[in-house]
């Protein structure tokens, strides 16, 4: 079993661009005793609102929508890169068809109430404070608009407040 310890959101000395751009993370949140994850490769950290902030997207025909859309929480987990395999499988897997969790052999474990992994580096509870859906009026750069939905399929933008970050210890 691995032990973690916490962090304040200051102590962070990743880079959040390599983060989530190139090692990926895991959205994952529970809703009526289920929990569900998906890959994502888009987002950011920040600071908003007077708080320390992680804002996602998530596209409407992923079934993990309707679990972060149910709950008050959800995580961030982050792997190192032996977890690339289960990583690319979860993104392109739906919990809606099989239990991808256990077929990545991975490990659930809550904090504050809120599903991560065990496998993880590294877990980020979030609080939702914010969601608004993308909407074609408001791209100033319309080839995004054309590039990435030319189906109209926009993400949902949760901007969640950061609670608690915890790290593998070493």
């Amino acid at each position: 079993m691995s032990t973690y310890k916490e962090i304040k959101p200051g102590e962070l000395n990743e880079s959040t661009f390599k983060l989530i751009g190139e090692k990926w993370m895991l959205i994952t949140a529970e809703y009526d005793s289920k929990v569900n994850t998906m890959t994502a490769s888009w987002g950011g950290f920040g600071f908003m609102f007077n708080k320390n902030v992680v804002y996602i997207v998530i596209r409407p025909q992923r079934y993990t929508k309707s679990f972060v859309d149910n709950s008050d929480t959800f995580s961030l987990t982050f792997f190192d890169e032996s977890f690339r395999k289960q990583l690319s499988y979860l993104g392109t897997v739906s919990g809606r068809n099989e239990d991808k969790i256990s077929k990545a052999n991975l490990t659930i474990k809550h904090l504050n109430n809120t599903p991560y992994f065990e496998e993880g580096n590294m877990a980020i509870v979030c609080r939702k404070i914010y969601s608004q859906e993308f909407n074609s009026e408001s791209f100033i750069d319309t080839e995004l608009d054309n590039k990435w939905y030319p189906n109209k399929d926009y993400h949902t933008l949760y901007i969640a407040e950061v609670e608690k970050i915890v790290i593998k210890e070493q």
